[in-house]
């Protein structure tokens, strides 16, 4: 690992620099051999004894420069004014392969200052969902942070009882949250706040450097990219479960998979997270928590906008006030490639409505509709490998089914290139929650492994559906239905 740390080098207020607690026994569980080689990384070194010690935290690499980062955040919409990495420790940076810089952060390492009454480990479970779920989303094409490696500890974690705990090493191109400027904000240490700003501009956004007021185009900018990823997730069907400000990147990366869930059957108002308990983080929330969320950027940014505050809330304002269209010129453009529209037109929302509307009442499974749709794009043909015999629409479907053919005999492109784009853009494969927890069962009760390789294997290519796999696409029975999910915490 070639280290070159430059939020290590911010003023010392803004971390604590300590090193890993060891684990007892670690165990290499996954090298991500392909993230490995983008950042430069030999993964036959990962694999070594060197490397898992590493992967662990029992072994600090040479150029490392160990943080836990501090930050505050609103959780579930209360203040919490100090929170900061409980059980991360940031190794440090690597330049990758793409001229990109990357954080290299150990998580289930142990406590830190920030761990209040944790004991800063994680257990093996929620680290499997995290490589499962980050990775899968990656292969979406999803901005997200990801597992560079997993291990387990050798150490049983205590959480409702004894389990077997274990480390990963989580990837993103930084760490820098929301709830990072939030802190500072309410410490009213400008200083900090400017300096973190100017860093993060530097790193996430140099082209605004040159402009007018460098942090309004900063905020613009994070701005645009929430609003791109959240319509990404709306348009697979995943639910975070946990949108905190403290858990939103400012690089508009996916990150902190705890009670996160894909969607099965389709419900606006799907909520998985055993800890949300009135819904607020629901799939049909998503857009406006992180329009919510984004306006606590833009107050703790007031400072810098403007030495007038009048001016400055004006700026902030106006800013804030961009995500809702952003949002939805972003979701209308995916929706519309999914269902096989070059070019939307003013009718297509009504289309989108009812479609949407058809697959909540008749419980439609959300990734699959999609893609019988793309199926059935070229003049009503199947495709050779198919869903036909898996998954098929309800005849409620029938009505709506001949207005979007008729809709899409307007569409320029002829029928196997519009089924071709569609089929790229509609996943067969999605990390459904029972083989989610079919796994990390496999795993925790039986140190039995190959469930979690062979689902991440298959997750790596998402839209190349074959029916020796469609075990991997079929929805749960009602018995496998996976109805919450759990933070590691």
């Amino acid at each position: 690992m070639r280290f070159d740390n430059s939020y290590a080098r911010l003023p010392d207020r803004f971390y604590t620099r300590l090193h890993p607690t060891p684990v007892a026994a670690p165990g290499l569980i996954r090298v991500n051999d392909a993230l490995a080689r983008q950042l430069r990384i030999d993964p036959d070194w990962l694999t070594s004894a060197e490397g898992t010690a590493v992967i662990a935290g029992n072994r600090i690499p040479e150029g490392a420069d160990p943080i836990a980062t501090v930050y505050a955040g609103f959780q579930f919409g209360s203040w919490v004014p100090r929170l900061g990495d409980g059980r991360a420790i940031l190794l440090g940076e690597v330049i990758g392969a793409d001229g990109v810089r990357y954080d290299i952060q150990l998580k289930g390492c142990g406590r830190t200052p920030y761990s209040r009454s944790g004991d800063g480990r994680a257990p093996l479970g929620p680290v499997l969902r995290e490589y499962i779920v980050s990775e899968a989303m990656a292969a979406l094409g999803i901005p997200t942070s990801r597992v560079l490696a997993a291990v387990s500890s050798g150490e049983w974690v205590v959480r409702d009882g004894a389990e077997p705990g274990g480390v990963l090493v989580r990837v993103a191109q930084s760490h820098i949250r929301i709830g990072t400027f939030q802190f500072f904000s309410a410490q009213q240490d400008q200083d900090a706040l400017r300096l973190l700003a100017d860093h993060v501009i530097q790193r996430h956004f140099p082209d605004v450097a040159q402009a007018e007021n460098p942090y309004r185009a900063m905020l613009d900018s994070v701005i645009a990219q929430q609003a791109e990823l959240i319509a990404s997730w709306q348009l697979v069907g995943f639910i975070h479960g946990v949108m905190n400000t403290d858990n939103m990147l400012v690089s508009g990366e996916t990150i902190d998979y705890g009670p996160c869930a894909f969607m099965d059957a389709f419900d606006p108002a799907a909520v998985f997270s055993s800890i949300d308990h009135n819904g607020r983080y629901a799939y049909n929330n998503q857009p406006a928590i992180a329009h919510w969320n984004l306006a606590g950027l833009a107050q703790a940014l007031l400072p810098l906008l403007d030495r007038d505050q009048h001016r400055a809330l004006t700026m902030a304002q106006d800013s804030i006030n961009t995500f809702p269209e952003r949002f939805q010129n972003a979701y209308l453009q995916g929706i519309s490639k999914k269902l096989g529209f070059a070019e939307s037109t003013p009718d297509d929302q009504t289309l989108i409505d009812d479609l949407l509307t058809l697959m909540a009442e008749e419980k439609s499974d959300f990734t699959l509709t999609f893609r019988r749709l793309a199926e059935l794009a070229d003049a009503g043909q199947d495709t050779a490998s198919n869903l036909g015999n898996l998954f098929e629409l309800p005849d409620a479907f029938t009505p709506w089914l001949c207005r979007w053919h008729n809709r899409l005999a307007s569409d320029p492109r002829d029928s196997l290139t519009r089924q071709a784009d569609m089929l790229a853009v509609n996943p067969a494969f999605i990390a459904r929650n029972h083989l989610v927890e079919e796994a990390i069962q496999a795993a925790t009760s039986n140190r039995d492994f190959e469930p979690f390789h062979k689902l991440i294997d298959l997750l790596a290519a998402p839209y190349a559906y074959h029916p020796r796999h469609a075990s991997y696409a079929t929805p749960p029975r009602p018995e496998q239905q996976v109805r919450q999910t759990f933070c590691g915490t």
